[in-house]
C-alpha cells in the first residue's frame, strides 16, 4: 500500500451535495447518524486512494465489488448533513463516459474489453433494481465547468492556504434553495440572449440533479485536486464565481460589452489550466 498512499490527489474538482440525516431512509439514516460522530471521518484523499488502489491488480477491478459505506460530513445551520461516497454508482457512470473520452486501444490497454463488458452487465442488473439512483457526488477533470459556478456568490468563497505540509483549500459552499434560484435565474437570463446550447443544456441537466435532493440540502464545489495544477497565488486570486455572476448580471442589464469582459477573464483563466493537460 505504500505506492498507493503517496499518490496525491489528480486534478479533479468536486460537486457535492450533503443531505440532512431526514432525507434518508431510518435504516440508512440510524447508520450515518452514527457515522457522523466517529472522529476519524475519512477525507477525499482517502476516496481517491481506495479508488486507485482497485487498478493496481491485474485485471483491474473496473467498479468496486461492494458499495462504499463512507460519506462526506458537514453541518448547515446546526443540522448534521452528510454525502455518501457511493463509490460503485460513481465507477459505473464514469465507466459509460469512457468510450467517448478515449481511443478503444488505449481504453483496451488500460481496462480489458472483458473487464468493461463484465462491469456493464453488472450494472445493467443493479440498475433494474435501483431505477432511481443518482450519485452525491459529480466530478470533471483539470476545469470547473461553468455551470456550477452559477450555484454560488463570490461571498461563500472559502480559501485556505497551504499550512504545516497540508496542501491549500478552495471551495463554496451554499444552501440548496440558493443554488436552486441562482441556477434558474442564470438559465431565465441565458435563454432571454441566446438560442440553446450546451451551457443552457449543461445548466439544464444540473437543475434537474439538485432537484433529486432534499431543498434543506447543501451544495459544495470543491477544487480538489486542482490545487496542485495552480499556483497559491493563482488560487487566492481566483474569483471565477464572481466572474460568472458579473457576465450574467450584465447580460440582464444589457451590457454586452461588460459580459464579454468578464466572460474572458474567466475563459483566460481556465484556457492556461486546460493547456497544462495538453502539455503533459
Amino acid at each position: 500500500m505504500a505506492v498507493v498512499s503517496s499518490v496525491i490527489v489528480p486534478y479533479t474538482s468536486y460537486l457535492r451535495v450533503y443531505e440532512p440525516l431526514a432525507a434518508f431512509p431510518e435504516s440508512e439514516r440510524d447508520h450515518w447518524a452514527r457515522y457522523a460522530r466517529r472522529s476519524d471521518l475519512p477525507t477525499a484523499q482517502d476516496e481517491l486512494r481506495r479508488s486507485l488502489a482497485d487498478l493496481l491488480p491485474v485485471p483491474p477491478v473496473a467498479v468496486p465489488v461492494h458499495e462504499s459505506a463512507d460519506a462526506f460530513v458537514a453541518e448547515l445551520d446546526g443540522v448534521v448533513c452528510v454525502c455518501p461516497w457511493r463509490t460503485r454508482l460513481r465507477g459505473w457512470l464514469a465507466l459509460e463516459e469512457l468510450s467517448g473520452q478515449y481511443p478503444e486501444p488505449v481504453l483496451d490497454v488500460v481496462l480489458p474489453p472483458v473487464v468493461r463488458r463484465q462491469a456493464a452487465a453488472d450494472y445493467e442488473r443493479w440498475l433494474e433494481r435501483n431505477p432511481d439512483a443518482r450519485p452525491w457526488i459529480r466530478t470533471t477533470v483539470w476545469h470547473v465547468p461553468v455551470r456550477w459556478f452559477t450555484l454560488f456568490d463570490d461571498g461563500e468563497r472559502e480559501f485556505t492556504a497551504a499550512e504545516d505540509g497540508a496542501p491549500p483549500v478552495l471551495r463554496y459552499r451554499t444552501p440548496m434553495v440558493q443554488a436552486r434560484r441562482r441556477l434558474a435565474r442564470s438559465l431565465k437570463t441565458l435563454r432571454e440572449h441566446f438560442e440553446e446550447g450546451t451551457l443552457t443544456e449543461g445548466l439544464v441537466d444540473v437543475g434537474k440533479w439538485l432537484e433529486e435532493f432534499h431543498p434543506r440540502s447543501l451544495v459544495e464545489l470543491d477544487y480538489g485536486g486542482l490545487v496542485h495544477a495552480l499556483s497559491e497565488a493563482q488560487l487566492a486570486e481566483d474569483r471565477s464565481a464572481a466572474d460568472v455572476a458579473a457576465a450574467v448580471a450584465a447580460l440582464r442589464a444589457g451590457d454586452g460589452e461588460a459580459a464579454d469582459a468578464a466572460y474572458e477573464r474567466l475563459a483566460d483563466r481556465w484556457r492556461a489550466v486546460r493547456e497544462r493537460q495538453i502539455a503533459n
